[in-house]
This record gives C-alpha cells, sequence and structure tokens, in this order.
C-alpha cells in the first residue's frame, strides 16, 4: 500500500486525526443541547448553546455536523387558507397596527385562542404574551367550548403575575370572547386599553399566531393525548418549564423571555 513504517506506526497509535476527534466530541455536544431542548432547536440557535458553553465554533460547522448526526429543527406546516366574507366590523381601533415592539414590560399585550385535539375531544387554550420580552404571561386551557370565560381567566392570570402599574395596551382579534361585554368590562375595571385586529386578517396578531405554530410545532403536533388533561399538562411544562424560562428568542438577543427581562431590570437599575 506504500505507507512508510512511520506513518503505519503513528496511526496505530492515533487512527483519527485531531479534527476528526474533534467532530466526535462537538457532534455529542450538539445532540446534547438539541435534546435539552425538546429536540426543536436549528443549528443557528444550537451554535448558541454551545458558544455559550465556551465552544468556540461556527453556525457552518454546526449545521455540518448536526446534519451528519442526522439533528434537525421541526419544519412547520402548512397553514389552510381562509375565506372572510362580508365588511369588518369595528370593535375597537388596531392601536397595534403591526408594530410588535414595546420599549419595556407590560406596555402592550397581545391575546389569542387555538384548539388542541385529544381523544377526549378538543381542548381550547388562550394565551397573553407580553411584547416586550415575548413572555407568556397568562394562560388558561378548558374544555368543551370558546367561552369568554376561557379568555378572562388567562387575562387574570397575566394582571395577577404581572401586577402592572401603568395602563396597559391588550391586543386580541375581533372574536366573541374578546367583544363581549364581560371582557370589555374586565378592561375597564383592570386600567387595560383594548386593541383589536382587521377582521380576518392574522397579521396584526403575528406575534400570538407565532407562538401557537411554535407551540404546535415543537410540541402538540409530536404528541398523542389520551385525555384533556394530558394535553393541559403537556402545555403547562411547555410554557412553564421550557418556553419561558429556556427557550433562545430570536427578538431577544437568543434569550430567553425570563432572562431578558432579568437583564434588562439589571440594566436598567444599573442606569445604563
Amino acid at each position: 500500500m506504500r505507507v512508510h513504517f512511520s506513518g503505519f506506526y503513528a496511526w496505530l497509535k492515533e487512527p483519527l486525526s485531531h479534527r476528526a476527534q474533534e467532530d466526535i466530541r462537538q457532534t455529542e455536544l450538539i445532540r446534547q443541547a438539541w435534546a435539552d431542548s425538546g429536540k426543536v432547536y436549528g443549528y443557528r440557535k444550537l451554535t448558541d448553546d454551545l458558544r455559550d458553553q465556551g465552544e468556540q465554533i461556527s453556525e457552518n460547522r454546526v449545521a455540518r455536523l448536526a446534519s451528519l448526526a442526522g439533528i434537525a429543527a421541526q419544519i412547520g406546516y402548512k397553514r389552510r387558507p381562509g375565506h372572510y366574507g362580508s365588511k369588518p366590523a369595528i370593535v375597537a381601533e388596531n392601536r397595534l397596527e403591526q408594530k410588535f415592539e414595546a420599549s419595556g414590560p407590560d406596555q402592550v399585550w397581545v391575546t389569542d385562542i387555538t384548539y388542541i385535539k385529544t381523544h377526549e375531544g378538543w381542548l381550547y387554550l388562550c394565551v397573553v404574551i407580553d411584547l416586550f420580552s415575548r413572555r407568556v404571561v397568562g394562560w388558561s386551557a378548558q374544555s368543551s367550548r370558546m367561552t369568554t370565560d376561557l379568555a378572562l381567566q388567562a387575562l387574570l392570570m397575566a394582571v395577577w403575575r404581572r401586577k402592572p402599574e401603568g395602563r396597559v395596551t391588550v391586543h386580541s382579534d375581533q372574536g366573541s370572547q374578546f367583544t363581549s361585554r364581560e371582557w370589555q368590562t374586565f378592561l375597564r375595571q383592570h386600567n387595560l386599553e383594548p386593541s383589536m385586529s382587521r377582521r380576518g386578517n392574522c397579521h396584526d396578531n403575528a406575534v400570538a399566531e407565532s407562538f401557537f405554530q411554535l407551540l404546535k410545532r415543537e410540541r402538540i403536533r409530536r404528541r398523542t393525548y389520551p385525555t384533556r388533561d394530558d394535553a393541559r399538562r403537556d402545555v403547562f411544562e411547555y410554557i412553564e418549564m421550557f418556553y419561558n424560562p429556556k427557550r433562545k428568542h430570536t427578538n431577544n438577543g437568543m434569550l430567553s423571555p425570563v432572562d431578558f427581562e432579568i437583564r434588562q431590570h439589571k440594566l436598567n437599575k444599573a442606569g445604563v
């Protein structure tokens, strides 16, 4: 084979090159970071995770190693186009106007409702999200029907948890839950200002829609729920144990909503 004696014995002593050994070591780190994320992170967030651990690694290298190891992010799914007739009914002014940024916490909250399939039937979920950090500050999961009480329970949790000192804009769609007299009364009593999307325009509430897409892509569509209680427990685990405290968010500079709020609080306290 025309191999030199010194080369042959060097290979016996160390069959893998230093780069190959590094590939193996970093692949295991990537695999562990991917598992810790619930097997949902793509190569960009995995790169950020490894850099947090002190690794000097590029996105291209992570993408290559992840591809060789069969590691990939959960991809989305196509949404069926909807059809909405008649003219929109103006219930409340669209104060948000697709400006999905806030300079501080508890200035703008967005809310919406989705449904989760179980063997017992549908479980309806309402969430309230703070635009500043994209943190889920309130949520409620109930069975049977999408009632006003479902939305009120989620908003009540947000008010109880955050105890906002100033006036908060609460943006929703024009669903019957958000146009009811009970909802409007609750808003007035708690110094909350209503804002509503144009009828049938999901882009006006894109932050809530984006969260539901993440929830379904990263958790719900990978599970089978025998009961509504099983689904409710899984939603609790996703929101409270993963999304809020751990899941990196590009809008937050690759920090989780909780970490982003902690960092901003420290900066504000330091006068930065």
